[in-house]
């Protein structure tokens, strides 16, 4: 395997693992909102860790989640669970970062760090299948 595309997929990786961490320390100080946006990010920089390895990349975020469901979801190297938590987290992290007055609550901010930690732990082990 291209050595560029395995240190690209690892350090997508650790940002990944890096912003699941941050929102653990927000949710903690009750900050949800960055919570909540910290959770998504987790998710996305997992998939675009996926994406390295196959040299793929995509900008918009849209495409980086068709193109994760579309490769990996429909042809069962993840399961359908994990198409749920994206959409979930995709929806409350535009929610809470571009509607004014929208307040996520600890309660739907606690399930998407677990979708989070979730997700992370799937991609992690297909990862080391993957070397």
């Amino acid at each position: 395997m291209d050595n560029h595309k395995q240190e690209l997929s690892q350090y997508r990786l650790e940002e990944s693992v890096r912003c699941l961490k941050s929102a653990k320390i927000l949710f903690n100080s009750e900050d949800f909102k960055s919570s909540a946006n910290r959770s998504y990010y987790c998710v996305f920089n997992a998939i675009k860790s996926v994406f390295a390895l196959q040299g793929m990349d995509y900008q918009k975020h849209s495409a980086v989640m068709s193109n994760f469901r579309s490769e990996y979801i429909k042809t069962k190297q993840f399961d359908d669970r994990m198409s749920d938590i994206l959409r979930d987290l995709f929806f409350i992290r535009n929610k809470s970062d571009y509607e004014d007055f929208y307040t996520v609550s600890k309660k739907e901010v606690s399930e998407q760090i677990e979708n989070a930690e979730y997700f992370l732990e799937q991609v992690k082990s297909y990862l080391n299948t993957q070397k």
